[in-house]
């Protein structure tokens, strides 16, 4: 593998990880901790939202993240055919 496509992989794995960070910090911060008066409007399986969102969802969007990760980093080492 040569630089520029050492480069051009790096660029697509900081890109991933700055996307996901992004969607968690959404989730984490905004949905469960500055917006949580607003959602607990809205009821989800009996439970205010914002309630559910603080104690399970971030949990679950969490680990759904982590796979999400895993699955795209290996469509990237194919891409860049990078041995394991």
């Amino acid at each position: 593998m040569d630089e520029q496509q050492r480069r051009a992989y790096w660029r697509a794995n900081t890109a991933l990880i700055r996307n996901l960070l992004i969607v968690w910090a959404l989730v984490s911060l905004i949905f469960s901790i500055l917006l949580v008066e607003q959602l607990n409007t809205i009821q989800f399986f009996g439970v205010p939202f914002g309630f559910w969102m603080a104690q399970q969802g971030s949990i679950l969007t969490f680990v759904v993240l982590i796979f999400i990760y895993a699955l795209q980093m290996d469509k990237l080492d194919k891409k860049y055919n990078i041995k394991k």
